[in-house]
């Protein structure tokens, strides 16, 4: 996806009114993981030798390749170069802290096999990682792929140029996350809860970044991404939207947020097809700061009430009172 320019803004209400709120929507948001129904396996990663295996991949591919039964992958402290594919269901990888603990690759993204890691199963579970991409600002880089469902992410930092986080497809919970990137840096199709989340935009002035490209090409399907009590921030003001529409039906939903000076009044750019400013669904919901103000938004986005936004805002927006615990 190639940069492009674009122009930003500010919401309605008021941070006290959206303080009262948030205390109220995000109690349903509770800090929840993905459970087996069988015990796991607990396994360590040292790349000194003192665990059970040196590299991630070596403790993933031991993994039970089905079944229910769940591999806890516990990985100490250190810089991991290696890219991983997680194929077997009910893994977790567990880091030290998200600042001690870094996977890495440093590859564009040409094929499905680029990320530095794809995660194709379902039932997974990362807490306090990093996961980074560094080829650079020269072409996309996916950091994450996530195309399994039911996934959820504690405490974990994503970071790359373009391209950062591929949610490609299934049901995704994200809690206390950092996502950086400049252009399109959450993008796929995926069905999306950012909770409490901080997402920084590193696009320069000038070159015009968007936080989102949601990819929904059709009414009927049930995908899109909802940020909730997230945090969005940035280089400078005006260099960045919200989001733009990979797919004709785009989804996306920003409630409770704080939205910076970083995004330009407008909100939002149809990525030159005006048939899709009837298509798309853009909406915001009583969020605060310099950026969030709907008076100069595009006319085609939704400043939503709160009927229509209680859909967007809790665990059940991703299914996860059935799979979340």
């Amino acid at each position: 996806m190639p940069l492009y320019g674009v122009v930003n803004s500010p919401c309605r209400s008021h941070r006290a009114a959206a303080s009262t709120v948030v205390v109220v929507s995000l109690a349903l948001l509770c800090s929840c993981f993905v459970i087996s129904s069988m015990p796991s396996a607990v396994v360590t990663v040292d790349q000194s030798g003192k665990g059970d295996h040196r590299r991630i991949q070596d403790a993933i591919d031991a993994a039970p390749a089905n079944g229910s039964a769940g591999t806890i992958i516990r990985i100490k402290p250190g810089v991991y170069r290696e890219k991983i594919v997680v194929d077997r269901p009910y893994v977790t990888l567990t880091g030290t802290s998200a600042s001690s603990t870094v996977i890495t690759w440093n590859e564009s993204w040409v094929s499905d096999e680029s990320p530095t890691v794809s995660l194709l199963a379902s039932d997974f579970v990362a807490k306090r990682l990093t996961f980074q991409n560094t080829f650079g600002n020269t072409a996309p880089a996916v950091a994450v792929r996530v195309a399994g469902d039911r996934a959820a992410f504690y405490g974990c930092r994503f970071v790359s140029f373009q391209d950062t986080l591929l949610d490609e497809r299934g049901r995704h919970y994200y809690r206390g996350c950092y996502v950086q990137g400049a252009t399109d840096f959450i993008f796929g199709n995926g069905r999306a809860l950012f909770d409490k989340c901080h997402l920084h935009s590193t696009s320069p002035v000038g070159a015009g970044g968007a936080f989102t490209a949601q990819q929904r090409s059709s009414e009927s399907e049930d995908t899109g991404y909802s940020f909730v009590g997230c945090k969005l921030t940035g280089l400078g003001a005006g260099t960045a939207i919200l989001g733009r529409p990979w797919g004709p039906y785009s989804r996306v939903v920003f409630a409770l947020t704080y939205i910076s000076s970083t995004v330009r009044p407008q909100g939002w750019d149809d990525w030159g097809d005006l048939a899709k400013q009837r298509t798309v669904f853009y909406g915001q919901y009583q969020c605060y700061g310099d950026g969030s103000k709907t008076s100069g938004r595009v006319a085609w986005s939704h400043d939503l009430m709160q009927a229509e936004a209680a859909p967007f805002i809790t665990k059940a927006w991703v299914d996860g009172q059935q799979w979340l615990r």
